[in-house]
């Protein structure tokens, strides 16, 4: 493959480009507003801090409480938020003063206040995040008597995560179905899954109308190829720009994530992602206590509730412990490859510098880190 056709080079692998000096920092090329431009002057960190006081600056500054309440809702929203906060608050001070409440029920009622009014996670500090994290370790074991291990673990340096499908090798089995089920901890009931594997006759392109998501019959089936397809954590991801809550982010290790408690359920997100990578939950998750997947991570498959969206993470709780996703790990024939795009060193770099690579819908600008290639 040459230099030339490596349109996976789009992505911008490396550092930050610097802002040119000729620019001012009104966005003018050339006269007009009579400022001065000091972008250029500035260090990395002193862009970046810049950068997130533009956008989000004044939240930086509130507490948990400030931003549940502080922000632009309808009478109604507001009303429910209010009173749901009231009857937490009021059962938890009821219990606290309660003389026959025993010492579990206090704490249980306390975590709830405490939850109630967390901030949203990106905004927190690392003490905050540890502190919620060990309230729902503690949480969970006031009530089921059993214990859960949850990470809050960030994003490592120099580590941009990718992912590349080999076409040619996937027989259509759905084991990595299966496991990605059972590891992000997903509702049984409703049969939800991030993955799906599309049987596509031979000769017919990759056309995704006439392809069949449900086949029940012994696979590979003769004429047909497979071809899977989840949450592609684009670069540029449409789905963080439609959020009116700022409950979904792109991390700095690329995987795009949702905080379950931010998140209000509008759905926006769905609706904008070109890739119908996300899922939402209609009903209560529902998980047997056997078959849960104690190993979690607060912005992966920590248990969910009714109401909110989610999606694949690229199993967030292994790649950042350094394993590969559990689809990669569960694939018999090897379709899967998974990786850091920054390692030139990696697997997944080697196929994108000597396969012949492809990303669906290219033109749309959204950057997916999901390629495809055949042998």
């Amino acid at each position: 493959m040459s230099n030339n056709n490596k349109k996976w080079f789009s992505l911008n692998l490396g550092k930050k480009e610097h802002v040119s000096s000729s620019s001012c920092s009104c966005g003018k090329t050339s006269g007009g507003c009579g400022g001065t431009s000091k972008a250029h002057d500035m260090t990395d960190d002193e862009f970046a801090e810049a950068a997130i006081k533009a956008s989000i600056g004044e939240e930086r500054t509130k507490d948990g409480f400030e931003q549940v309440f502080d922000v632009k809702m309808d009478r109604r929203t507001a009303f429910k938020k209010l009173t749901a906060s009231l009857l937490i608050g009021a059962g938890a001070v009821s219990t606290s003063c309660n003389v026959i409440s025993g010492d579990e029920s206090k704490e249980k009622a306390q975590i709830d206040w405490e939850e109630q009014f967390k901030g949203n996670y990106k905004l927190m500090t690392d003490e905050e995040r540890q502190a919620t994290v060990d309230r729902l370790v503690r949480s969970y074991q006031l009530r089921t008597g059993k214990t859960i291990n949850m990470s809050s673990k960030n994003a490592e340096e120099d580590v941009l995560f990718g992912y590349a499908f080999n076409i040619s090798k996937c027989q259509g089995y759905m084991d990595c179905v299966n496991a990605c089920v059972e590891e992000n901890n997903q509702d049984r009931n409703s049969e939800m899954q991030y993955i799906r594997i599309h049987e596509m006759k031979d000769g017919k392109g990759f056309n995704f109308n006439e392809a069949d998501d449900n086949y029940y019959h012994e696979v590979p089936a003769e004429g047909h190829f497979y071809m899977g397809t989840q949450c592609f954590h684009c670069d540029n991801p449409p789905c963080v720009e439609v959020c009116p809550v700022q409950a979904t982010w792109r991390e700095d290790d690329g995987l795009v994530v949702v905080d379950y408690d931010w998140c209000v359920g509008c759905r926006y997100c769905m609706a904008a992602c070109p890739y119908d990578g996300r899922r939402f939950n209609w009903s209560k998750p529902e998980v047997p206590e056997e078959a849960i997947n104690k190993n979690q991570h607060y912005l992966g498959n920590r248990m969910r509730k009714k109401g909110v969206m989610e999606k694949c993470t690229f199993c967030v709780q292994r790649s950042r412990a350094g394993k590969n996703p559990a689809c990669v790990e569960a694939c018999p024939t090897g379709a899967r490859i998974f990786g850091n795009l920054l390692d030139p060193n990696s697997t997944i770099r080697w196929v994108l510098e000597n396969k012949k690579v492809f990303r669906l819908k290219e033109d749309l600008g959204t950057e997916p880190k999901f390629w495809y290639f055949m042998d």
